[in-house]
């Protein structure tokens, strides 16, 4: 894996962002719109500025790019032996 600056990822993210609300055919006010946060968050979250978490979900989810959040941090997965362990561990105390 190629590591990047954080700036240079939250760019990446804007532009795919922006290419995303491109294809959708949506203007940044009506992305802000539904999203519920100003056009001004818009622009900034697609010029790779600092943002809320909360603006980027809302975001996402007016893109309807949110069933990506799983492949960003996918759940954990917990093994058979892993979960009987625990189990134990609990019993004991």
């Amino acid at each position: 894996m190629v590591w990047k600056a954080d700036a240079a990822i939250a760019s990446e993210l804007g532009s795919r962002m922006k290419a995303t609300r491109l294809k959708k055919k949506f203007s940044q006010a009506e992305v802000a719109r539904r999203a519920g946060i100003s056009v001004f968050t818009v622009g900034q979250m697609e010029n790779g500025k600092n943002t809320s978490l909360s603006s980027l979900i809302s975001v996402m989810r007016v893109l309807k790019v949110l069933e990506n959040f799983e492949n960003l941090i996918p759940q954990p997965v917990i093994s058979p032996v892993e979960l009987l362990a625990e189990n134990s561990k609990k019993r004991r105390k």
